[in-house]
């Protein structure tokens, strides 16, 4: 039974009181839709004005520049802090990778900013200045010779005696690259999740849009690695820094155009509150017993950072991490109940609603799904920094090695169009779905190909060496073109289907924060990398040598070894994924299709291992007044 208005509220809840407990809530505030964004000065927006494409396209003009900026030098850093600050090639690669991974895992502070107080739009604007600033003081020091140490050839004999650069020189360094790792992590989610909030979150646009990020990601990386890392090659990194500066500008003025067209949601101050709620009041409920039945629960609607007037969700209650649905316990005997004897509202801490305690069951179903994607992303810091170098020891034919990780993003500019015009609509038809396949598909398929990204780079990493050590041949850089290809296309699928997964998944008023999630992989990815090269070194290491990853020089090195580890622990991540994707299970509201006036769902076709068991369900329909 459904009772419904033009301005009536309608919850339809299904209440089980089998050991199989699910509850589903449904709440439809469709009319509220537009109440909950507004545009830039915070007045309500207006749908025929605000938001769809036109607004997003100048997100992703932001997003293609910014990527340019800081690809340009994130991709050949290791060549500049290498050659001109003299720091050893095990100690570059790391400073590389904790850069990158720095970047991303800011990422998180710009989401909880963005979502707690100042929102995408001016989270963006703040930290697009910040990263500007980093790559200013970048390009003074690579064009001032004073703040860099003298000219010394790091690939001769005398590799030893090149001074490292300390003191002011590192200061200024390390300075300009945390302002650029600042203000780029801060950006990174709220782009994504800016971009998006053009759209409803069941518009079959929003998959659409993903795609054309992605698309916007790929040109970004394309002229980076082509136009402006030939800039610095041929130019200088002064020069090369110093468009990474005008390209983040460029960024920056794309931003400020679509200002008066952007559909925001507003800040609901801050979202871990909520989480500690749940927490500290089911740990004092410790003694209670689980329930049996939702009757004893306090079932509202209520979400992080939401009243009861401004919200749409759909919850399965689900018997996952039961020992939360504690936090929303109702006793009868009057110790504890939603009210106390003055008539006002228990303690949030004390009584959460079990929509509350659903949310926070939801994000931590995510991490399994989050930390099967870390191992992929450390794949990614070898292209960006072994594979650059292991290009430089092969016949480049003037190609600066940095530039091959322009191949797959060359394929990609064709793919991913294909990709939404020709698979999507194939997919959907068998399917069913908006996007062809569900995000966890997608990064799945992308897991499995990027162990063959190593493989390939094992193989011929092998064959080079072997030809430098024994027969003195010099092997084609193209040799390592397969590598950088079959990883790219992974990426398709996972970088994609991961951003549109969180996204999807994310809570009303936690977007940015869980989009960032994305991004944590990455940086995770890095700092994982960072260790291996680290452990690998002490583990293989043996009197005089200096491990598989000790040398200056890649002949001496066995490059080829660790690729190998790595390639093994990239399949044994793939099957540890699978069997977190299937124990996840999606939520119907952010799962949905469709705006849905009300929702009836069977808990065995949504949650694995759970079936209905016969036994009498009470159906609860409340409408109230808007």
């Amino acid at each position: 039974m459904v009772e419904k208005g033009d301005h009536d509220e309608t919850k339809v809840i299904n209440l089980s009181s089998s050991g199989h407990d699910h509850t589903a809530i449904s709440v439809s505030m469709a009319p509220m839709e537009d109440l909950r964004t507004v545009d830039w000065r915070g007045r309500p927006c207006k749908p025929h004005k605000h938001g769809g494409m036109r607004a997003a396209v100048f997100v992703l003009g932001l997003q293609a520049f910014e990527m340019m900026a800081i690809a340009a030098v994130g991709n050949n850093l290791i060549t500049y802090v290498f050659n001109e600050m003299h720091f050893p090639l095990s100690k570059s690669a790391n400073i590389v990778t904790n850069f990158v991974g720095t970047v991303f895992l800011l990422s998180l502070l710009g989401g909880f900013l963005s979502d707690s107080y100042l929102g995408s739009f001016w989270t963006m604007l703040i930290f697009g200045f910040v990263e500007l600033s980093g790559f200013i003081l970048l390009t003074v020091q690579a064009h001032v010779p004073e703040l860099r140490p003298g000219y010394c050839n790091m690939t001769s004999s005398n590799e030893d005696k090149c001074p490292e650069a300390k003191g002011y020189e590192a200061l200024i360094l390390f300075l300009g690259l945390y302002l650029v790792a600042l203000g780029s992590g801060c950006l990174k989610p709220n782009i994504i999740s800016h971009g998006a909030d053009q759209f409803r979150k069941q518009s079959k646009k929003l998959s659409s849009y993903f795609n054309a990020a992605y698309f916007a990601f790929c040109t970004g990386e394309l002229v980076a690695l082509t136009l402006l890392v030939w800039v610095q090659t041929h130019s200088g990194m002064d020069v090369g820094f110093g468009v990474s500066a005008a390209a983040m500008a460029m960024g920056l003025f794309c931003l400020l155009s679509g200002t008066t067209l952007y559909s925001s949601k507003p800040p609901r101050g801050s979202i871990f509150t909520p989480i500690a709620q749940v927490f500290v009041a089911a740990f004092s409920k410790r003694k209670q017993i689980c329930p049996s039945t939702t009757e004893m629960l306090n079932v509202q609607n209520q979400l992080f950072g939401a009243t009861s007037t401004n919200v749409s969700c759909n919850l399965l209650h689900t018997d996952k991490f039961r020992f939360l649905d504690k936090a929303c316990i109702k006793i009868e005997d009057g110790s504890s109940s939603s009210s106390n004897s003055n008539g006002n509202s228990e303690s949030p801490w004390r009584l959460c609603s079990l929509g509350q305690v659903e949310q926070v069951k939801i994000i931590l179903s995510v991490i399994p799904i989050f930390a099967c994607t870390i191992i992929f992303n450390t794949i990614l810091a070898q292209l960006q920094t072994f594979s650059v170098q292991q290009g430089s020891a092969m016949n480049t034919h003037g190609i600066p090695p940095a530039s091959l990780q322009a191949i797959p993003y060359i394929l990609l500019i064709f793919v991913v169009p294909l990709y939404e015009m020709a698979f999507v609509p194939i997919a959907r038809k068998f399917t069913g779905r908006d996007s062809g396949i569900s995000p966890l598909q997608r990064v799945g398929i992308g897991l499995f190909i990027a162990t063959f990204s190593m493989v390939s780079a094992a193989l011929v990493e092998t064959k080079r060496r072997n030809s430098a050590l024994h027969s003195g041949h010099t092997l084609s850089i193209f040799w390592i073109a397969p590598q950088f290809l079959i990883f790219g296309l992974s990426e398709m699928f996972t970088a994609v289907g991961l951003i549109e997964f969180f996204y999807t998944q994310s809570l009303e008023g936690m977007q940015s924060f869980l989009t960032a999630m994305t991004y944590c992989s990455y940086s995770f990815g890095f700092y994982l990398s960072s260790v291996l090269v680290s452990v690998v070194n002490r583990v293989t290491s043996s009197g005089s040598s200096g491990g598989w990853l000790g040398h200056n020089d890649l002949n001496n090195d066995r490059l080829d070894l660790f690729y190998w580890l790595l390639a093994a622990l990239s399949l044994v991540n793939f099957f540890n994924y699978l069997f977190w994707s299937n124990w996840y299970s999606y939520n119907p509201t952010m799962s949905s299709s469709a705006n849905h006036t009300s929702l009836d769902l069977d808990p065995s076709s949504h949650v694995p291992g759970d079936a209905d068991h016969g036994h009498d369900r009470t159906n609860i329909v409340s409408s109230t007044s808007l």
